[in-house]
């Protein structure tokens, strides 16, 4: 079993070979953990329905979309287009 120590000092090294100093300094990945938001993010902005992606992520759609919502970004175009779409029909 690996510590959580070396766990920790191996993503340190991961981000630093794969992030550009400006990313490193962001919250981008700070912590392993994050990689789940940013797949449940990808997921809902991919325009995967609440309950599908509360289901995968093992959530309620409540918890999804109180810790979730807030890691979409740059849907109001797509979203606008959507309305847009459903008025027409």
């Amino acid at each position: 079993m690996i510590s959580i120590g070396t766990y920790c000092e191996a993503w340190k090294a991961a981000r630093a070979f794969a992030l550009t100093p400006e990313q490193q300094a962001s919250p981008l990945a700070a912590r392993p953990y994050d990689l789940r938001h940013a797949a449940v993010s990808l997921w809902l902005n991919a325009g995967v329905a609440a309950p599908d992606v509360a289901e995968r992520a093992g959530h309620g759609v409540d918890v999804l979309l109180k810790v979730y919502a807030k890691c979409v970004d740059g849907g109001t175009e797509i979203a606008n287009r959507r309305i847009a779409d459903a008025l027409v029909v």
